[in-house]
């Protein structure tokens, strides 16, 4: 109940928010692979396509970073889906787990799976990674050794010697972030905004 008075308040100003930062995207046609929620739900905020299938699943840190050192390859392997005792699909890609938490069937996982990886773009790609669902500080090190151009991961510290990464303020008691797609206060502010990513898009 508390959590939906907050997003009540912070609705109007959220609308505000998001069109500003829409009008200030000069980038278009991008592709965003995130290991995680958090790309899809910025990608909505500024009214962006899904030019890529990372949309409301997660996969686990080493295997988010083992997909993208063998980009090329995943995106040629089919989708294989294994029985679990979760209530959502999850599937195998070749030797990958993906867990489509926010789909209702296999089928639609494997059809939006298939038509997203369609449209990613490799010349106009952007990478977002995530401090949570196990991740270490050698998974934090392996990213941060990738090659690709765009690429971020939020963390819950500072690890300045790392190039990629970036403190989201607001969980320094625990042991990652939380979901930074939250309200962090009162004004339409989510966790994730402490990082401009519409700058970053448009570089």
């Amino acid at each position: 109940m508390f959590k939906r008075i907050i997003n009540l308040i912070n609705k109007p100003f959220r609308q505000s928010i998001n069109k500003r930062n829409q009008l200030k995207l000069t980038n278009s046609n991008f592709s965003v692979i995130s290991s995680n929620c958090n790309g899809a739900l910025i990608l909505h905020d500024l009214g962006q396509k899904f030019n890529s299938p990372f949309v409301n699943l997660y996969l686990e840190p080493k295997d988010f970073i083992k997909y993208l050192k063998n980009l090329s390859h995943y995106m040629q392997a089919e989708l294989r889906f294994i029985e679990t005792n979760r209530s959502y699909p999850v599937a195998k890609l070749d030797d990958i787990t993906i867990y489509f938490m926010h789909y209702h069937s296999e089928q639609e996982a494997r059809e939006k799976w298939q038509e997203r990886t369609k449209r990613i773009n490799l010349n106009n790609l952007f990478i977002i990674f995530t401090d949570r669902d196990g991740c270490t500080y050698q998974d934090l090190v392996d990213f941060d050794n990738l090659t690709y151009e765009n690429k971020i991961v939020f963390t819950h510290k500072p690890y300045p010697e790392l190039k990629s990464t970036f403190y989201i303020q607001g969980f320094e008691q625990s042991h990652q972030v939380g979901d930074l797609f939250d309200y962090s206060g009162l004004f339409g502010n989510k966790y994730y905004d402490q990082f401009d990513y519409v700058s970053w898009f448009n570089r």
